[in-house]
């Protein structure tokens, strides 16, 4: 970008446009106007991949409507929406298994019990287990090695497309989500606990509800 020459991050777009892509990649939807741009080339046929600052995928649909956007153009163009935050994951050398505390296991048995089925009955509750960062020579005695994302994932539905309509809150378009079976990023974060990939203390530090 170089605003002084007028330059800027949506006048960059209508070029990117201009060369007819098939598919744009927006860094950041931060402003009415890339906004904007971004939903008309995406009601022209272009696959739009871009990120917006929100706590969840249900705050995505809000967070457009508060940029501006009518949401007579949200359904059309948003196709899904993804959001993720990072959790470490533990070292697989050094981790060890250990039995939830009873405030602990509560809170994951309550996430369990809003899973899908499908997903749910997969899980035991009576041998829930889960793992603890120790620390070793192979990671630096943290008990950690890298990251991964928890996830959650919003399809667009024609009944989402109703609600976004009739009331874009996110209570409304929560209700949709559990109706799809959306498992939250808590939820995500408690499957991968449950696996041992990382800690449930590592989940509800970033993915407990505020």
């Amino acid at each position: 970008m170089r605003p002084e020459i007028g330059y800027s991050f949506a006048t960059g777009l209508r070029q990117v446009l201009r060369q007819d892509p098939n598919v744009i990649m927006v860094g950041e939807i931060r402003d009415a106007e890339t906004a904007t741009l971004a939903i008309h080339a995406a009601l022209t046929g272009h696959i739009v991949l871009s990120s917006l600052h929100t706590n969840n995928a249900i705050g995505v649909i809000p967070r457009l409507v508060d940029l501006g956007i009518q949401p007579y153009l949200i359904s059309p163009t948003l196709s899904i929406a993804i959001a993720q935050r990072l959790v470490r994951s533990l070292c697989p050398y050094c981790k060890k298994a250990v039995k939830p505390g009873k405030e602990i296991k509560d809170i994951m048995l309550k996430e369990i019990e809003k899973l899908p089925l499908t997903v749910k009955e997969d899980i035991a509750a009576s041998s829930i287990e889960v793992y603890k960062a120790v620390g070793c020579k192979k990671c630096g005695n943290i008990g950690y090695t890298g990251r991964i994302a928890v996830f959650e994932v919003l399809s667009m539905t024609p009944q989402l497309a109703e609600i976004i309509l009739k009331e874009s809150s996110e209570a409304k378009i929560g209700e949709e989500a559990k109706r799809q079976g959306m498992i939250t990023m808590k939820q995500d974060g408690i499957l991968k606990a449950l696996k041992g990939i990382t800690t449930i203390e590592e989940v509800l530090r970033v993915a407990e509800e505020k």
